[in-house]
């Protein structure tokens, strides 16, 4: 018996007019497309009215330690993600100990220490990528998922936590060819590529070594050479993470992905991340222009990672990365961890003067716009803030926004929230973030930041901005170029056998009601996670329908199927070099 879906006008992935199709679906497959399939003997489900697409594909998330606790990762499960792609910015938990995975993880990604790290030590039980992968098979699964091996995570495998972390440490040649051998095992078992990190901004949790870098912020380019040289040879993927604000560091991953008029094999590389920032407008052209002339002249084949909706975070007092992109909000969160001298010197006014020319210096490289005018109060203790911006408090206290601020961080601490919107502001100027070649949409974040960011349903989202500007005459681009941007675009890029519906594939597909692609797919909410802790998300269970991994229904009419978080739906998809 199988499952039919009938009368549903099919998006099969390609970018090509949609046709109104049934679908087939038995042991896992799509069997069959085509008109008047007959019913007899199958399960059927009309998807009149409906979309039926292929599951999303979300290329940049840090799922891997709620992947040990909640497998099923229902958040991009209940809004049509199939597959997921973890071990990016260097970071995955393959070979480290299982504390130095935490410490790598749980700051950089904001994640709750107190509960990732008893987790990983219970859990992790393997320190190869064949173990890891043995734990997947038998873990319950709801999104397919690809991984990446991190450079931090072999670096301190092979190095020792400690030396990794320590500037001008070299790994020796044995440690070289140790770091060379790993990358070609994750490889051999199916990994898409290797994952690697400039940004200063990430640093190390724990009391071991906390404020450090990143282990593989500290890797000089010949160490970065050795390992992309296996990564060429073998036709594999190179995700990077460059100084976010140095504006030429990106030019190191053109330069690594380009072949240079044949004279070598070109490397396929992605980069986060290209949206339109406040503080800086103009950028997403220069690396745009850039990316292709390394495409088009120099024989590239690179890809930024473009994230297609507006950038909104929010924040409880200083909680939030971006303070690490300038020295004293640096400064800042490096002494949270003993917050009376962090009040003393966020008090003290030498610190304060400092931290004023910072926040004016307009031609600083930043993402954040550092603008205390447009950053609002959405909670605090003092409720006559609520709704105001710093800027508004600090005219009415007749003081300097800055000094507003930093009074309002030591009063109230994580008791103030706030918010602001950091890029991608005007969905009318999409056009040309959404159209272009040289981006490829991701850097979703999924599993991360969950105080401060939710952006697990965006391809949903992405389509309601499509779908409204198609009606509202100003088309950003097709309902089908923006599926295929979502789905298939994304598998073929990345080497996965995914994102396509045809007879033969692997039955991961979507029902979505266009009408459900409203406002409400914008809002955020607060949801449980992990016990105790929180996490903002947005949910609008009208769009998606139903949701299908491998053949097996995990979502429908807004309720979670009752295996899952109990069966496996999901499976650990390899990339298509390994096969």
């Amino acid at each position: 018996m199988g499952t039919l879906i009938k009368n549903g006008l099919v998006f099969d992935g390609t970018n090509t007019p949609p046709k109104q199709l049934d679908v087939l679906v038995e042991n896992g497959i799509i069997a069959k497309m085509a008109t008047d399939i007959s019913t007899a003997g199958h399960e059927v489900l009309d998807a009149k009215g409906q979309w039926v697409t292929p599951g999303f594909i979300d290329n940049h998330t840090h799922y891997d330690g709620e992947l040990l606790i909640k497998p099923e990762l229902g958040e991009s499960l209940r809004h049509g993600v199939t597959t997921i792609v973890i071990g990016g910015c260097s970071l995955s938990c393959i070979y480290a100990d299982p504390e130095d995975c935490s410490d790598m993880f749980t700051r950089t990604e904001a994640m709750p220490r107190e509960v990732i790290l008893p987790l990983i030590l219970e859990k992790k039980t393997w320190n190869d990528p064949k173990g890891w992968i043995a734990y997947m098979d038998q873990a319950a699964l709801g999104p397919n998922v690809a991984s990446f091996i991190g450079h931090s995570d072999i670096r301190a495998a092979v190095m020792g936590f400690g030396r990794s972390l320590e500037q001008g440490q070299k790994p020796t040649p044995e440690e070289l060819d140790r770091m060379e051998a790993m990358v070609t095992e994750c490889l051999d078992a199916g990994f898409l590529g290797l994952s690697m990190q400039h940004n200063p901004w990430d640093k190390v949790d724990g009391d071991r070594y906390w404020s450090k870098k990143l282990p593989a912020a500290y890797a000089t380019l010949s160490e970065r050479r050795r390992l992309t040289k296996v990564l060429r040879k073998r036709g594999a993927h190179l995700q990077g993470i460059p100084n976010l604000v140095s504006r030429v560091a990106a030019l190191y991953y053109m330069f690594e992905s380009a072949s240079f008029f044949g004279l070598r094999k070109r490397l396929k590389t992605s980069m986060v991340a290209m949206m339109i920032l406040k503080g800086d407008p103009y950028i997403h052209k220069i690396i745009g222009g850039l990316s292709a002339f390394f495409n088009k002249i120099l024989g590239a084949d690179f890809r930024m990672q473009t994230f297609p909706i507006p950038f909104k975070v929010k924040a409880q007092g200083m909680d939030l990365v971006i303070f690490e992109e300038f020295p004293t909000g640096e400064l800042a969160r490096h002494l949270i961890k003993d917050m009376e001298k962090r009040d003393r010197t966020l008090d003290d006014p030498e610190y304060r003067k400092q931290f004023k020319k910072e926040y004016k210096n307009k031609l600083m490289p930043k993402v954040w716009q550092k603008d205390f005018g447009d950053a609002y109060v959405l909670e605090a203790p003092d409720k006559s803030l609520i709704g105001k911006s710093f800027t508004q408090i600090s005219t009415e206290r007749h003081q300097h926004p800055v000094d507003t601020f930093l009074d309002l961080v030591v009063e109230n601490d994580k008791n103030i929230h706030w918010e602001t919107v950091i890029g991608n502001v005007d969905p009318e100027q999409y056009k040309s973030l959404y159209n272009n070649e040289n981006g490829i949409f991701g850097f979703a974040d999924s599993g991360a930041h969950g105080n401060n960011m939710a952006f697990f349903n965006f391809p949903i989202r992405v389509l309601t901005y499509v779908k409204d500007s198609i009606a509202n005459g100003k088309p950003l681009m097709t309902i089908e170029k923006a599926i295929w941007r979502l789905t298939k675009e994304n598998a073929d890029f990345f080497n996965l056998d995914a994102g396509h519906l045809a007879e033969g594939k692997r039955a991961d597909l979507v029902l979505i009601d266009p009408d459900g692609l409203n406002a409400k797919v914008h809002e955020w909410h607060e949801a449980d996670f992990l016990g105790a802790a929180l996490r903002f998300v947005n949910r609008s269970d009208d769009a998606v329908k139903l949701v299908m991994v491998n053949g097996n229904i995990a979502w429908q009419n807004g309720e979670f199927s009752p295996e899952v978080g109990k069966a496996r739906f999901g499976m650990f998809l390899k990339g298509k070099h390994a096969y």
